[in-house]
């Protein structure tokens, strides 16, 4: 069974060339969140698109990475990316835009918020989260745009999202970017209490933050849960929904099941957690 729609529904960008962009700081705001701010170098060519907006980010592992970098990302090119010696391949990883601002203190700025799974200190947290932990004003990296993967219909006015930790920057981004008029419910949940972040949304709009109970709880089940509770009827909605995997593709058979239309469904895992069954 297919883990993600995403390719069949995403609207790419108009610019989808490799842009070279710098750290201007970065700040741990929650526990499990640290927010690092680009800007510089290529970011006058960044086309914004809000809602869910993605992309590929490269982060350098020695002095010359991005220079042999594709500038683009196709099945060609990413084949010879992986042919790159691994000591001076830099990392790829995926985020989500958390924030755009055109008129920062030196020009454009984008805020890319990093989930903190692990610790740096005993070696487990990620490439991404160590980055995110260690990286300093200046440094480069390498982003290439992919677009946007929430797309309903024009007619759809009613939403429900869906998402653990990993998928409340797109969340943000989506909430932030909604018609005045649309209504429905976003489900987010969180490691922790200290993780709920203040959100721009419609009015109509209910925010549910759930938090997970206990350190050995699966990431997803508790939104899973909740969000299997809900009904749809009489909802002509859209459902969108991200996150550890399971929690995607869990949600997306039970939406089909209770009528919610294939078409009116963007579902897509973002990780895969060592607890997960």
């Amino acid at each position: 069974m297919a883990r993600d729609n995403l390719r069949a529904t995403r609207v790419k960008p108009d610019n989808a060339g490799l842009l070279t962009l710098r750290v201007v700081r970065r700040e741990q705001i929650s526990p499990h969140f640290v927010r690092v701010t680009l800007g510089g170098g290529d970011i006058a060519q960044f086309g914004f698109m809000g809602f869910d907006q993605w992309f590929r980010l490269f982060i350098p592992v020695a002095e010359d990475s991005l220079s042999r970098l594709p500038r683009k990302l196709d099945l060609l090119s990413y084949a010879k990316y992986l042919t790159i010696a691994k000591a001076v391949r830099p990392v790829l990883r995926n985020y989500s835009v958390r924030a755009y601002r055109r008129d920062g203190a030196d020009g454009p700025e984008l805020d890319v918020d990093v989930v903190i799974h692990g610790s740096q200190a005993d070696g487990t947290a990620g490439p991404g989260a160590t980055w995110a932990l260690s990286c300093a004003a200046g440094d480069p990296v390498g982003l290439l745009d992919e677009g946007v993967g929430y797309h309903p219909d024009p007619s759809v006015s009613d939403v429900l999202l869906v998402a653990d930790e990993s998928g409340l920057p797109a969340t943000a981004g989506i909430l932030a970017s909604l018609p005045a008029d649309t209504t429905g419910r976003a489900l987010l949940e969180v490691p922790s209490e200290e993780d709920r972040q203040s959100l721009r949304a419609p009015a109509g709009v209910e925010i549910t933050w759930l938090v997970r109970t206990s350190d050995h709880a699966v990431p997803g089940h508790a939104a899973l849960d909740a969000a299997t509770a809900l009904s749809l009827s009489g909802r002509p909605g859209y459902g969108w929904v991200v996150g550890e995997q399971n929690l995607p593709s869990s949600l997306r058979r039970h939406w089909v099941r209770t009528g919610l239309p294939k078409q009116n469904i963007m579902f897509c895992g973002y990780w895969k957690s060592a607890t997960a069954p």
